[in-house]
Parts: C-alpha cells; sequence; structure tokens
C-alpha cells in the first residue's frame, strides 16, 4: 500500500468509528482521485486500484468490528489472488466509492467482492481471496468468524467466485 496520507485520513476515521455493521453488510468509502494517482492517459493507473481496494478493506474490518480484535492479536492479512476487471475509467478529480463485502469464505479462504462506481456508473469489479495470518501460520476461519461473533450459516458463494476458484485451482495443479 502506498497511499499513506490516506492511510494516515483512514486510521484516524477508524479511532472515531463508533457505527458498526454485520459481517455480510456491503461496506462503503469515498476517494477522490488525485492528479499522482493518474497515469500518462490522465485516468487512475491501475495499481492504484489495489491500493484504495487495500484502503477499503482495512475500512470493512473496522466496520464490522474486527479491526481491533485483528491488531490486539498481531493477525495481519494476506491476499492471496485478486481478480479485477476495468469497465470505465476515473477522471482525475473525480470522486468514487469503494463497496466491499464479505461475499463467503471455504476451509481456507475468505472472498471478498469489491467495486468501484461515481455517479457516471460502474468503474470497476474485483474479486479477492485472501487468508490471516499470524507467527504460528494461518488463522483458521472458524476461529476469524468466532472473534466476529459470526454464528449463522456460511453464504453461497456467488457462481462467479466459484468459477474463479476453480481458475486458481487449475493454475495451481497445472504448475506443479
Amino acid at each position: 500500500m502506498n497511499l499513506y496520507f490516506r492511510l494516515l485520513l483512514l486510521l484516524w476515521r477508524i479511532r472515531k468509528n463508533r457505527d458498526y455493521e454485520k459481517l455480510l453488510a456491503p461496506v462503503e468509502i469515498d476517494f477522490k482521485v488525485m492528479p499522482s494517482d493518474c497515469d500518462i492517459n490522465m485516468h487512475l493507473t491501475n495499481s492504484r486500484y489495489l491500493a484504495f481496494m487495500d484502503l477499503a478493506r482495512t475500512w470493512l474490518t473496522e466496520k464490522v468490528g474486527l479491526f481491533g480484535a485483528i491488531y490486539k492479536r498481531r493477525w495481519f492479512p494476506i491476499v492471496n489472488a485478486t481478480a479485477i476487471t476495468y469497465i470505465r475509467d476515473i477522471k482525475p478529480l473525480q470522486t468514487f466509492t469503494v463497496t466491499t463485502q464479505l461475499v463467503g469464505w471455504d476451509h481456507k479462504y475468505f472472498y471478498i467482492s469489491q467495486k468501484f462506481h461515481s455517479e457516471r456508473g460502474l468503474h470497476a469489479i474485483a474479486f479477492i481471496r485472501g487468508v490471516f495470518c499470524r507467527k504460528q501460520g494461518i488463522v483458521p476461519v472458524e476461529e476469524m468468524l468466532d472473534v466476529a461473533g459470526f454464528d449463522g450459516e456460511a453464504p453461497i458463494l456467488p457462481k462467479e467466485i466459484m468459477h474463479w476458484k476453480e481458475m486458481l485451482e487449475e493454475k495451481k495443479s497445472s504448475n506443479q
């Protein structure tokens, strides 16, 4: 993540937050494209999407009440895979929203959807597969859900995620 000033602002916002959501609720955060976020084509550069996604996932952990627990336990998030589809560009000085939602999990990974949108419409859609780690290794999904206070049924993963998951497994098996 290379947006240090925005990270500091986010940490200040986290400190002030008292409004929490359920674990599976979509969480929104707004950003504005600065000229330093743009590439030679004068639109948000591809790498910045990923950096904004990092910030939005950090905000998600706060809004669902996990940021403090994760920090206290010294867990750290690891992104295992990302798939992003760019739909329309985001212009300099344009304000946009990133909607982040935990859409499900399996025996090892959490799956997150992130969408970039503005008054101009949908700009990009991304899927993230990740885990939380600690010194002793990966934090089991069940432990994370317990810390989150989630006792419901696991949601059924969307078909797009299931297809992506199969593709990731195929990639792993074909490179061995």
